[in-house]
């Protein structure tokens, strides 16, 4: 079986939330040494496709909470051996929240985690986050970087309305959405200043971000 045949395999196990065969496929895989960013990569669409079902009603919220909780699972296995293989030696403070009427936190827990690994202090809100939570959080940790997680299309009236709310409060941070649908028209009716819809790409901004803002103090 070719490489692109078990992805396929894995991608469609965790979209049709086949819990105990996506796990031995991800186990399957490190074993054979493959890349871990990769695996969550093919994890990730396989959440897609979980979403896109919900939204088409094909799924309930029960099926949301099922594929969040075969996410948490892949990333127990994953998540040593990515932790060996990253390190960086930038260091920052992170705000990041699923925003209000989405509960999906997959996006958000592969880019916590890879901040952390490269040295980052990371303040997760959870899911379902409102817009005065975001505000009274930034007012009391002062981040460097504000980052604002959605998965469903139906999350980025959420966002536009957090991103006003920080905004009116006066906080001027950079502000990143996060999520596999985004685009820059999106982020240009959402009103923020950056997005992204990969977990690596998100983390090297935020390292960018903070070098430019250190340089210039």
């Amino acid at each position: 079986m070719s490489s692109r045949d078990i992805e396929t395999q894995l991608i469609t196990a965790i979209a049709e939330l086949q819990e105990e065969t996506a796990l031995a496929l991800v186990r399957q895989r490190l074993a054979s040494s493959e890349d871990p960013l990769q695996i969550v990569e093919d994890c990730q669409e396989g959440l897609r496709q979980v979403g896109r079902r919900y939204e088409r009603g094909h799924y309930f919220l029960a099926g949301l909470i099922m594929g969040g909780e075969i996410f948490r699972q892949v990333m127990e296995l994953v998540e040593p051996v990515v932790q060996r293989q990253f390190s960086g030696e930038v260091s920052g403070h992170v705000l990041l929240g699923t925003v209000q009427g989405d509960i999906h936190d997959l996006g958000k827990m592969i880019v916590n985690m890879l901040l952390s690994c490269h040295g980052f202090t990371v303040h997760d809100l959870g899911v379902d986050v409102p817009p005065v939570e975001f505000v009274a959080r930034v007012r009391e940790v002062k981040p460097d970087v504000v980052g604002l997680s959605g998965l469903l299309t139906s999350s980025y009236e959420s966002m536009r309305d957090t991103v006003a709310a920080m905004r009116t409060a006066g906080h001027m941070e950079p502000i990143i959405v996060g999520g596999g649908q985004l685009s820059e028209e999106v982020c240009r009716y959402v009103g923020a200043d950056y997005w992204t819809t990969d977990a690596v790409a998100g983390v090297e901004l935020c390292q960018r971000l903070v070098e430019e803002a250190n340089s210039r103090r």
